[in-house]
């Protein structure tokens, strides 16, 4: 048991929050025989078996889920006790995990990271695109970003950048063939690009004007998975599609898009990032979190 590095037991949770080996040895920076030979020496030392290995997978035994949920808060108290240690530097240092859907990285946590770090240079930023909904604490997040009614309840939330509006935008191609919806429920006859969750639900298009609110079910032959996808097709002609108004404006401002259905388009919370309510943020992360609060959205643009 002396022999034990204590960074075995970070490979190990690292293993099993990615879902394998190659993932994590990507998110480490190392290669993957080297978590491999980490987690035989581990395995060997404890004399007992940890993870299940097959060619597709790998996930923890009952004796590697027990460690598990002893070691993960255990790992993340000593991430604290580094974090505190850390204060006492001149400037903050370290690393921030954040997990946020893909239209929230383009546009808004993207451009905010990089100003952030131009500012704090001794800071490193991890961010990954994931629409799901998440436990960012169980797998290793600092911080999420989600829409409000998808936080819980133990959760700080933020707003990060300004208010959000969808646009409905066909090419002009299209246009000319199929002809241009004049009311939401004209979209029935029309080749719509559809968009899937990755839990699997389709994604439904809202509507409103004046007191009238209306909801769509879309309709067509093709159906996507990512926003940058649903644009690619409507610029191909393939279609109508629903997409962050970020996503279609500098292609509606060259004319390759043609916006349709304006006064049908409702303005849309913000994004939030949220953080853990019950731990104390790292100095890196205190100091995205002010940087945030003060960033000026409108020089952005």
């Amino acid at each position: 048991m002396d022999s034990i590095r204590l960074d075995s037991f970070d490979v190990f949770v690292a293993i099993v929050r990615c879902g394998g080996f190659r993932a994590a040895a990507l998110e480490r920076g190392v290669s993957s025989s080297a978590l491999s030979q980490t987690m035989n020496t581990l395995e060997e030392a404890l004399g007992i078996r940890l993870l299940n290995r097959t060619t597709r997978s790998v996930f923890p035994t009952e004796a590697g889920q027990r460690l598990l949920e002893r070691l993960a808060p255990a790992l993340s108290d000593i991430r604290l006790a580094i974090a505190e240690v850390d204060e006492l530097r001149d400037s903050p240092s370290g690393t921030l995990r954040i997990n946020a859907p893909a239209p929230a990285v383009d546009h808004f946590l993207c451009p905010l990271a990089f100003d952030f770090m131009d500012a704090y240079r001794e800071v490193k930023i991890e961010i990954i695109s994931d629409a799901a909904v998440i436990d960012i604490v169980g797998q290793g997040f600092d911080a999420g970003v989600r829409f409000g009614k998808q936080l819980a309840q133990d959760m700080i939330a933020l707003p990060l950048g300004p208010a959000l509006r969808y646009v409905i935008v066909a090419s002009p191609d299209y246009i000319e063939r199929c002809g241009q919806p004049q009311t939401p429920h004209e979209l029935v006859g029309h080749d719509c690009i559809r968009r899937r969750f990755p839990g699997g639900a389709l994604v439904t298009w809202r509507f409103a004007e004046g007191s009238e609110n209306i909801e769509v079910t879309p309709t067509g032959r093709l159906t996507v998975s990512s926003a940058h996808n649903e644009l690619q097709a409507a610029l191909a002609g393939r279609g109508i599609a629903h997409v962050f108004d970020d996503y279609a404006k500098p292609y509606v401002q060259s004319g390759r898009l043609v916006e349709l259905l304006s006064d049908w388009s409702p303005t849309l919370p913000h994004w939030f990032l949220y953080y853990p309510s019950r731990r104390l943020p790292s100095a890196a992360m205190r100091a995205f979190l002010d940087y945030m609060r003060s960033y000026d959205w409108q020089a952005r643009d």
